[in-house]
């Protein structure tokens, strides 16, 4: 889980948040988009084994690109992915790379909509999409739609504040709150300044939340796939 101590965050008792911590989670998923694009690895269950991609996602253009490989039944997934809220390509692959080309090839790609319930790595990558805001949260509000703190935790090297925040919703409308795999709101693990290090979220189709990780690698600018437009 990119380094952390993968406590889940309970190593405090929950509590509401101050005012620091409200605001900081009220700006978390502006800052993602004021960055223009996070790097991401997104670890999506599976009771066939599971995937994980790891890529980037530009926040303005509503786009997000990089390596899917999966593990047991689910190597066939291997290959490259972009996304946006309404699409989702797929290039398989015999010798996927670690990292995806800076320039999507050319050819090759498999076009399909976006499902918006059944498919965790669907809802996994709308939920990322959604992870990223033009205008910051109310701080105000947060507490009393049930925000609070739940623990502290460190992500690689990071000392982080984790919260329970807003259920995420993506740029498609669709609203992914906790699965039956958990009984609390979405996790936010939210550094000093407000930086997303973590989100941890319910997928109703899975026992297990998928985790996403921002990353320290550098943020990769996307760039479009032949045939996607971008939202930005």
């Amino acid at each position: 889980m990119g380094g952390g101590t993968d406590s889940g965050g309970d190593s405090a008792a929950r509590r509401t948040l101050t005012s620091d911590e409200a605001n900081r989670l009220a700006i978390t998923r502006f800052l993602n988009y004021q960055a223009g694009g996070r790097a991401v690895t997104i670890t999506v269950p599976s009771a066939a084994g599971g995937l994980v991609v790891t890529g980037s996602v530009d926040y303005r253009a509503g786009i997000g690109y990089g390596v899917v490989r999966g593990a047991g039944r689910d190597t066939s997934s291997d290959g490259l992915i972009q996304w946006t809220a309404a699409a989702v390509l797929v290039r398989p692959m015999t010798d996927t790379p670690a990292t995806a080309p800076p320039a999507p090839p050319a050819s090759g790609w498999y076009r399909r909509p976006l499902q918006k319930s059944g498919s965790a790595l669907d809802s996994s990558l709308a939920i990322v999409l959604g992870l990223g805001s033009d205008r910051p949260d109310n701080a105000e509000l947060l507490p009393q739609n049930g925000a609070a703190l739940v623990g502290k935790d460190r992500v690689r090297g990071h000392s982080v504040d984790v919260m329970t925040g807003p259920n995420v919703r993506a740029n498609n409308g669709t609203s992914f709150a906790p699965g039956s795999n958990s009984s609390s709101a979405v996790r936010y693990w939210i550094g000093g300044d407000g930086t997303m290090y973590r989100v941890r979220a319910g997928v109703a189709s899975e026992s297990q939340p998928v985790v996403i990780d921002f990353d320290d690698r550098k943020y990769v600018p996307v760039r479009a796939a032949p045939g996607v437009t971008p939202a930005g």
